[in-house]
């Protein structure tokens, strides 16, 4: 299909190149064979074909400043010649390849047989049926007519398989269909931004076209390949393509290409787009992988290599890549790499969701139980028959009579069959996928956009909230409100006139300039609202200031634009501070520099005085400074920020790639104190987060005392408790040894009372998720959430059991590594997530209590009455009325329950709790015992309270009775109220509350009412029954209303008393650990695991080597295969893996196998 669409794309192109070969001065050709090139390879091209990047934006019609015109005809041709920025998805499964996928369910595939067996022999007319010899012992007058319909139960039961295969495919399109919905959601989102005629504008990623000039900054994702024509200290992490876990610093005259999938991990800049969608480097593997999939796929049916087509595609591929593709590795697409991957899908989950690993448990057992039972049956009325038939009657076994023996075995058979059916529980992952695919959808209306389905019921279970403090828990508005000028502590801000001009002057160029000038303040778009902040919100809080004081940034930016500016050191979470460089024009050098105060003043030696002049500042006024300026406006919860500049002569030229010399020396020229107030409802949440039994701690990289006080203002901490607040580097020397490694006991010591972890790097947020999940210290382990924006959140986002990503001010970086986005930035839409979570976790239980009541009668019914009366009371296709349908939409009818703010108040159920509590079991069995008396009364005494004929014993083909059809009415209205009991599973008595809030339960009870009516005054012979009387009918509801009353009565017993009973569906610890989680790499095990686990690593390792340099042997034996190494590859690099685990060593990377064939990958020789 890839590779179809693929060639279909170039034919289109090369015409329209043909007709506009003269619109633009390159071809699409061209430039797609130009970003094939790396490094000083394109650097030389550039040069020979079109001299510089400016002229290839000449060519392009764009200009590096101004940008494109933006005119809708322009951007049409563009679009026309070059193509769109949109990769083609995969296509999604037909509602017919899922009707197929759902028919081969085991046990339908049996019922199918049963039915067809069944409908062949009622078919078949033996010469022998008028022999009264083979009449059998129950062998009563029969009806012609009756026999005629002998094919009605057979159809019936193909009829209903044919009903449940097509509700579960249409459940199944309906999933595909709001996932690809949810998808286009997420792309539509993303937004990037582009100069066009001369204006910063943001557009939808798949508007961009060749020839626009785009920005980039930290943290982006690129969406199309491009030059880079100016910026500073840009650095790329490739290793999405090349699996190059190094940073790759851009630059004009050394390495100029910028890819897109690449993610920018630091500095800024601007690229002129040369290639978009298919034709970009991401595109190209996607088509590649697009082809190879199908190929794949094929190859997986036929069991065998078919050659010929194989090669084929393959050559077209290489036709079209060349060399290009052999180092290119695939990336993680929105859905078609997973797809791809479905084979390795468990790579990209951390675990099987919690509730996932108790369902598969729980549905095994209850299978297991079922098979039994409906053996037993089966075994049962065989030897009945036979017994009775052959040793009581002593009847001769006679040729002619065997298809009526037959027909009455395969009539067993079909029972046997529908214990089982009703024995296990189908509607379970019918009611998971609903409550979950329900929930998500509503989640989005409270601000989650949920990436990862089982991360919505994962929250339920969340014992830890590690949440970032601005944006999250503040509202990301910083202003500035103290500041400290001219030895002066301001504490609001200064009159301007009472600030020297030289100080002044220094310091609204040394903010204006040292600032990214994508960080603006524009006017409030409504009259009377605040100014909107746009860009990094700390400098805003900066610029806002130099307009406070009466000053304006922008002149001073014109003066200096960012092309003139010398050179730029970014802020990383490694520096901490920002420095710009500038030429002055007696072409001496000043850097002007900002940053974290504590950090920036250590590098000053001198500070402005009152009157502008800089005076000597030695290590004492820094200490007195910190004493007097920085901890009191850090106590009130401000954010301290230096700002201080340096002059450098302009020969010597220093070197400037010497930071620590640059630097230095510092003049100091104010310190600022910026508050970022709380937002006004997170105290609310947090207090209810701490009622639900949820800790939270913030950790920031902010100074201690500025995070203490936020964490007041927040209730995170009361004042007089038992708490701890620990710094980056206090943590870090805490929970390691001797020889600097971490151990899991020290960390133990730690986080119970950890709070605020402060001034802390991302690689602490990643020990301190890490640590508190891999915690034996509590009964139960931990869930961790943890809230992310930044690039390097992204190790701690994937390690945790959900990341959330910020959808406002989050990176692209950490979006991807997210299993939520909160659009709102909220942390109050976090507690919403918990609520909904405990809800699914919740919906799930009530369906739980409701099917498994339904399946334990229906099933002790059926064998019971198998065994005393050789016929089961319920039939085959009854059962499967109530068991599929009415499951069906009893999950619907409970997955559906909107949630209430009472989840909140109890405490997480955590990760071994069983599925099934002891209320839940006492439920269920009350119910049962009440069902089954009543049942059984009717199944033997129904006929004398009726007075009507006993349907037991009825011969094979007889009409239906209506002693049985008041045993079916009465088991499905006894369902029908036990469904409104069900609602409740904490053993609440109104069982009624809020029942009107959910329309669609009120709508499924009373439909499945009227059907029941309808089945049961107009079903006939295909459903076994007879039409009813009004007084009968009345018995029926009246025995199912005693269910309700019944309810009353077992909540009445308390649980506490019942200690013999078993709950049912608990994870056990040792199952929580699945194989790939062992297999991981080495570096995340800690030291007292290694030595446990040593043996294992060294048995993997082992495997992984000999599969390995089989790989590699095979990838040379074929070169058809290189498809699947590439596939392979894109597991490797897949984004859904840990970050630490990147160098997975079962898979080698195909440069490398081509490279040396004997050698195995650094992964796993480095293991060695």
């Amino acid at each position: 299909m890839g590779d179809m669409t693929n060639s279909d794309f170039y034919s289109k192109n090369q015409r329209n190149e043909s007709s506009h070969g003269g619109e633009f001065g390159c071809t699409m050709e061209e430039l797609r064979s130009l970003m094939e090139l790396r490094g000083t390879e394109a650097v030389v091209k550039i040069k020979e074909t079109y001299g510089d990047t400016e002229a290839i934006c000449r060519r392009l019609k764009t200009s590096p400043v101004e940008g494109l015109p933006g005119t809708a005809p322009d951007l049409e041709k563009r679009k026309q010649i070059f193509g769109q920025n949109f990769i083609p998805p995969k296509k999604p499964k037909t509602f017919l390849q899922l009707v197929w996928e759902a028919l081969q369910d085991v046990t339908l595939i049996i019922l199918e047989i049963a039915a067809i067996i069944s409908l062949g022999l009622s078919f078949y007319h033996p010469p022998g049926e008028s022999n009264e010899g083979c009449a059998t012992a129950q062998g009563g007058a029969e009806d012609e007519g009756e026999a005629e319909a002998g094919w009605i139960e057979g159809a019936a039961i193909l009829l209903s398989v044919i009903c449940v295969v097509l509700v579960t495919a249409f459940n199944d399109w309906s999933k595909e269909k709001q996932f690809r919905g949810l998808q286009s959601r997420i792309e539509q989102e993303q937004k990037f931004t582009v100069v066009r005629a001369g204006q910063v504008v943001q557009i939808p990623v798949a508007e961009i076209v060749v020839g626009d000039i785009a920005q980039i900054k930290y943290g982006d994702l690129l969406p199309a390949d491009g030059l880079f024509i100016q910026g500073n200290d840009l650095k790329i992490d490739e290793s999405s393509l090349t699996g190059e876990s190094d940073q790759v610093r851009k630059s004009v005259d050394k390495d100029p290409m910028l890819l897109s999938g690449t993610h920018v991990m630091e500095g800024s800049g601007r690229m002129v787009v040369t290639a978009v969608g298919v034709n970009s480097q991401t595109g190209i593997i996607f088509t590649l992988l697009g082809a190879g999939g199908e190929e794949e796929e094929k190859k997986d049916k036929k069991g065998k290599m078919q050659d010929g087509s194989a090669d084929s595609s393959q050559s077209k591929a290489k036709q079209q890549d060349g060399a290009a593709a052999m180092e290119m590795q695939p990336l993680k697409s929105a859905e078609g790499g997973d797809a791809d991957d479905k084979k390795k899908a468990n790579m990209h989950k951390k675990e099987k969701s919690v509730l996932q690993g108790k369902l598969t448990k729980l549905a095994v057992q209850i299978g297991k139980a079922g098979l039994v039972m409906s053996a037993i049956t089966v075994i049962i009325l065989v030897l009945y028959f036979t017994v009775d038939t052959f040793v009581v009657n002593k009847k001769p076994w006679l040729t002619e009579c065997t298809p009526v023996y037959v027909q009455y075995f395969v009539k067993f058979f079909i029972i046997g069959v529908t214990v089982l059916v009703v024995a296990v529980p189908e509607g379970l992952p019918l009611a998971v996928t609903i409550s979950l695919a329900y929930s998500v959808k509503k989640m989005m209306k409270d601000n989650n956009l949920v990436r990862h389905l089982d991360a919505c019921e994962t929250m339920g279970n969340a014992t830890a909230i590690c949440s970032d403090k601005t944006g999250t828990l503040t509202t990301n508005r910083m202003t500035v409100v103290q500041a400290y000028v001219g030895d002066v502590h301001y504490k609001e801000i200064p009159d301007p006139s009472s600030i020297n001009a030289k100080t002044m002057e220094l310091l609204v160029n040394a903010i204006a300039i040292n600032s990214a000038y994508t960080t603006k303040i524009l006017p409030p778009e409504k009259e009377g609202a605040l100014p909107r902040q746009v860009g990094n919100k700390t400098e805003c809080g900066l610029l806002g200031f130099v307009l406070d004081l009466k000053q304006d940034y922008e002149p001073v930016r014109s003066q200096m634009p960012e092309e003139k500016l010398y050179k730029v050191y970014t802020f990383n979470s490694v520096r901490k501070s920002m420095s710009t460089v500038i030429k002055m024009p007696d072409e001496s050098f000043r850097m002007y520099s900002k940053g974290a105060s504590e950090i920036v003043l250590k590098k000053c030696c001198k500070i402005l005085s009152g009157a502008g002049e800089p005076r000597v500042f030695r290590p004492r006024d820094r200490d007195e400074m910190v004493k007097k300026v920085i901890e009191p406006m850090a106590c009130d919860g401000l954010r301290t920020i230096c700002v201080a500049y340096r002059d450098f002569p302009s020969s010597p030229e220093p070197d400037w790639d010497n930071e620590n010399d640059i630097l230095s020396e510092l003049t100091c020229i104010c310190v600022v104190g910026i508050e970022d107030p709380v937002r006004p409802e997170v105290p609310e949440a947090i207090r209810k987060c701490q009622r639900a039994g949820i800790t939270v701690r913030m950790v920031t990289g902010d100074n201690i005392n500025t995070a203490r006080a936020i964490a007041i203002k927040c209730g995170i901490i009361h004042p007089g408790e038992d708490f701890l607040c620990l710094e980056g580097k206090e943590f870090n020397r805490r929970i390691r040894n001797e020889k600097g490694e971490i151990e899991q006991e020290r960390i133990d010591k730690i986080w119970p009372k950890l709070r605020v972890l402060a001034r802390s790097s991302p690689t602490d947020k990643h020990t301190l998720v890490k640590g508190i999940i891999d915690s034996t210290h509590t009964e139960q382990r931990q869930v961790v959430a943890v809230t992310g924006d930044g690039t390097n959140d992204g190790p701690a986002l994937k390690k945790a059991d959900v990341g959330f990503a910020m959808g406002i001010a989050g990176t692209d970086v950490a979006k991807e590594a997210s299993d939520i986005i909160l659009t709102d930035d909220n942390f109050s839409s976090i507690v919403k997530a918990v609520m909904w979570g405990r809800n699914v976790y919740d919906s799930i239980s009530k369906f739980l209590q409701f099917q498994l009541t339904v399946n334990v009668v229906a099933v002790i019914v059926a064998f019971t009455g198998a065994c005393i009366t050789q016929d089961s009371p319920l039939k085959a296709v009854q059962m499967l009325w109530v068991n599929l349908i009415m499951d069906t939409f009893a999950s619907l009818a409970l997955a559906t329950e909107p949630p209430t703010e009472t989840l909140l108040l109890r405490k997480p159920y955590g990760r071994n709790k069983p599925l099934i509590s002891r209320t839940m079991m006492k439920n269920i069995l009350g119910h049962a015992v009440y069902q089954l008396t009543l049942i059984f009364t009717l199944l033997f005494v129904g006929e004398k309270m009726f007075q009507i004929d006993s349907g037991r014993n009825a011969p094979l083909h007889s009409p239906p009775s209506e002693h049985y059809t008041i045993i079916f009415n009465t088991f499905v209205m006894m369902q029908l109220f036990n469904e409104i009991n069900a609602r409740k599973i904490h053993g609440e008595r109104n069982v009624f509350d809020g029942i009107f809030r959910n329309p669609i339960f009120c709508t499924i009870v009373l439909g499945t009412f009227a059907i029941q009516i309808v089945i049961v005054q107009f079903g006939g012979k295909p459903f076994s029954c007879s039409p009813l009387q009004l007084d009968q009918w009345m018995w029926c509801i009246f025995i199912g209303l005693g269910e309700l009353v019944w309810g009353q009565v077992i909540a009445t017993i308390p649980t506490s008393r019942l200690k013999f009973l078993k709950e049912a569906g608990r994870l056990t610890q040792k199952e929580e650990i699945p194989e790939e989680e062992l297999n991981e790499d080495v570096e995340e095990i800690d030291h007292a695991e290694r030595e446990l686990r040593r043996g294992q690593i060294l048995w993997f390792r082992g495997l992984n080597r000999i599969q390995t340099q089989i790989e590699v042997v095979n990838t040379f034996k074929s070169g058809a295969s290189f498809q699947g190494a590439l596939r392979r590859q894109s597991s490797v690099t897949s984004q859904s893996q840990d970050v630490a685990s990147l160098s997975s060593p079962s898979r080698v990377s195909l440069s490398n196998a081509l490279s040396s064939p004997t050698s195995l990958p650094p992964a796993a020789a480095g293991q060695g």
